[in-house]
């Protein structure tokens, strides 16, 4: 039997697969050929995004796998984004690139949550849609998402199977009925919406912040920013083992520290921000007192240089030694290299390739920095990827910069920093002459968040958008409480099951809905006699029933009734009914004598309850439950918000005065 896709299991990782379509029947050495080749393009035509992204934990990656059972051979990728969760949805952004530009390519994507993508877009999801059977359904394809549907009936459709495909069954389909599994708009315009702004919205996502640091840290972060990421990590992640190494500094002194500026992602600058910590008097590293106005820069310069400290401390002394056995003497390599200097590739943005303590150097400049990458520690078929790339008729540039990037998965951080330290030029006094024109701080005031910032952060990523903005006054004068009880008599006549009960979806809805809307109901853009559709659980009962059932449905719903006339009856002689309000207290006299003549016992000749209002003591009820929260969560404000009803700030009650009794 063929297998499925398992479910990533690894906390805060996102995993994405690559498929080749059509998957024609080949040579198995000739498709991980095909699929090599793939990986080589595809890193080199992305790398100019790949390259400079600060990653919180691990970069985009991809390698080959091998065909297990019903799953065939493909591009696979891993990667730890830990608490930064844009670099997840970054790698989305890239996936759905990589489709568009290569229509032959079938890409799916989940992390440890499933289907996460379907997450995002859950308002919008057709009812039949759970995660039973989303499994091998929801892909990329030509830079569209893409839902697989199901059969309403099996064997309704001679292309779908009535179970969740296989991996093979999904590309075939995909391949075969392209237009027919293009996801809604509205889902697409959901997961649109969340990677909307890429590539440019990076440049947002970053913190430029003045660090008091070490000079061989600033010439480090110097050609290789992204190593911030990798540092902040060891201090955040820090252990008394780990922090052993930083009793005494043997890497990066504190006497030889100088003003620089760092570029941090919001998440790495908060992460570091954030952390209490004093460090060891044997260190050298000394704080200025809180009142100083370059302690900030200070107290995140020593962190970042325990940091480093930490990653350094993990290499063994003679690194450097084994890592000189890598180097490579690839005939391949070496033709490479001869057809750069026959095309003056050195002329242009490449200085020199020198050997330099029995390693290749590569360095590249442009304009006013430039960067080093040790060619020799670089795998061979990473040197084949360029060599590829060159011949391809690929820019300069991007050969280079799919170097840079491939350089930086053959060592680990700490290896990398100490190899840097040993080849790059470090001048002390031209770096501090750069100290004195820093460029100016960003503004960090959006590490603190306001509850109407907060607000509008939700509003935002439920899709809510308002033309102009209404003062709080408007909103109370023109608010409408008949939508809470419309909303609660719908919530009570939708369908509940084990699985849980339907929330409405309608008009009445002012805020978040998380049911579908009623003209968003299917994902599927297929007949509607052909596909599931959201058919409620009532209408699938009556079909199953037969006369007789009917018959006796009907008599327990009259036995239901006369029990609770009885109850009403019993109840009527009790105070209870004073706890409730009655039309008889709301209306005029003249308009309820007449309704009770329809309420009267069945020739008992008692009195008679009089008829409740119900909505009114929902609205009072739930109101009172809403007020007695005080602004915090609570059962009354999560039913009102699931069902879509935002109610105004509770502004009657004054602290300072009591009302008064007559």
């Amino acid at each position: 039997m063929e297998e499925t896709m398992k479910l990533a299991t690894v906390e805060d990782t996102v995993e994405y697969h690559l498929f080749l379509i059509p998957d024609d029947s080949r040579d198995p050495e000739e498709h991980k050929e095909i699929l090599q080749k793939y990986i080589e393009r595809i890193m080199t035509q992305f790398a100019h995004m790949l390259a400079p992204y600060i990653w919180q934990n691990q970069p985009f990656n991809l390698k080959y796998k091998p065909g297990k059972g019903g799953v065939p051979a493909h591009m696979f990728g891993m990667t730890k984004f830990g608490d930064n969760i844009e670099d997840e949805w970054f790698i989305v952004y890239i996936i759905k690139q990589i489709t568009k530009e290569f229509p032959e390519l079938v890409a799916r994507i989940e992390d440890n949550d499933g289907e996460f993508l379907l997450i995002e877009a859950a308002d919008f999801l057709p009812k039949w849609l759970d995660p039973d059977n989303s499994t091998n359904r929801v892909f990329f394809h030509h830079g569209e998402l893409c839902i697989i549907p199901a059969p309403r009936k099996p064997g309704a459709v001679s292309w779908l199977p009535a179970t969740p495909p296989t991996i093979s069954q999904a590309l075939n389909i995909i391949s075969t009925y392209p237009e027919k599994i293009l996801a809604s708009e509205s889902i697409r315009a959901a997961v649109n919406r969340r990677i909307r702004g890429y590539p440019e919205k990076i440049q947002a996502s970053l913190h430029r912040a003045h660090c008091f640091l070490p000079a061989g840290i600033v010439a480090v972060l110097k050609h290789r920013p992204r190593l911030v990421a990798a540092a902040v990590q060891a201090f955040y992640l820090r252990d008394p083992i780990a922090l052993r190494s930083c009793r005494i500094f043997k890497t990066f002194l504190p006497e030889t520290r100088i003003m620089t500026s760092v570029t941090f992602t919001k998440c790495l600058y908060a992460q570091l921000v954030q952390q209490r910590f004093v460090p060891d008097r044997r260190s050298g590293y000394r704080l200025p007192p809180p009142s100083h106005p370059q302690y900030r820069a200070h107290e995140l310069g020593m962190k970042l240089a325990h940091g480093f400290e930490i990653l350094c401390s993990k290499c063994g002394p003679h690194f450097s030694d084994s890592k000189k056995s890598l180097l490579t003497t690839s005939p391949l390599w070496a033709s490479f290299l001869e057809s750069l200097k026959k095309n003056d590739y050195f002329k242009v943005g490449l200085q020199c390739f020198f050997v330099f303590g029995g390693f290749f150097w590569f360095y590249y400049l442009e304009t006013e920095s430039h960067s080093v990458t040790p060619a020799g520690l670089i795998p061979s078929r990473f040197k084949m990827l360029c060599l590829y790339n060159y011949s391809s008729g690929f820019s300069y540039k991007e050969v280079i910069m799919s170097f840079i990037f491939y350089s930086s998965l053959a060592m680990s951080p700490g290896e990398e920093i100490l190899t840097l330290l040993q080849t790059i030029p470090l001048d002390i006094e031209e770096l501090k002459k750069e100290e004195a024109n820093l460029p100016p701080e960003d503004d960090d005031q959006w590490l603190d968040l306001s509850p109407d910032q907060l607000d509008q952060l939700l509003q935002e990523a439920a899709g809510k958008k308002e033309s102009e903005p209404i003062s709080k006054e408007e909103k109370e004068q023109n608010y409408d409480l008949t939508q809470v009880s419309e909303s609660m008599k719908a919530f009570i006549s939708k369908v509940s099951t084990h699985k849980g009960a339907e929330l409405p979806s309608g008009s009445f809805c002012v805020g978040v809905c998380l049911g579908p809307r009623p003209h968003e109901s299917d994902s599927d853009d297929l007949d509607e006699e052909d596909f599931e559709c959201l058919d409620s659980d009532d209408d699938l009962d009556l079909e199953m029933q037969d006369p007789g059932k009917e018959a006796s449905l009907k008599g327990t719903l009259h036995n239901l009734k006369s029990y609770m006339a009885q109850m009403d009856q019993e109840l009527a002689h009790t105070s209870i009914g004073k706890s409730f309000t009655t039309r008889k207290q709301v209306e005029p006299v003249s308009q309820t004598t007449n309704n009770s003549s329809d309420e009267e016992d069945s020739g008992t000749g008692e009195s008679v309850m009089a008829p409740v209002d119900v909505d009114l003591n929902l609205v009072s009820n739930i109101l009172e439950s809403y007020s007695s929260q005080a602004g915090l969560p609570g059962p009354a404000s999560n039913l009102l918000q699931s069902m879509g009803v935002q109610l105004p700030d509770n502004t009657d009650h004054r602290p300072t005065s009591k009302p008064t009794k007559d």
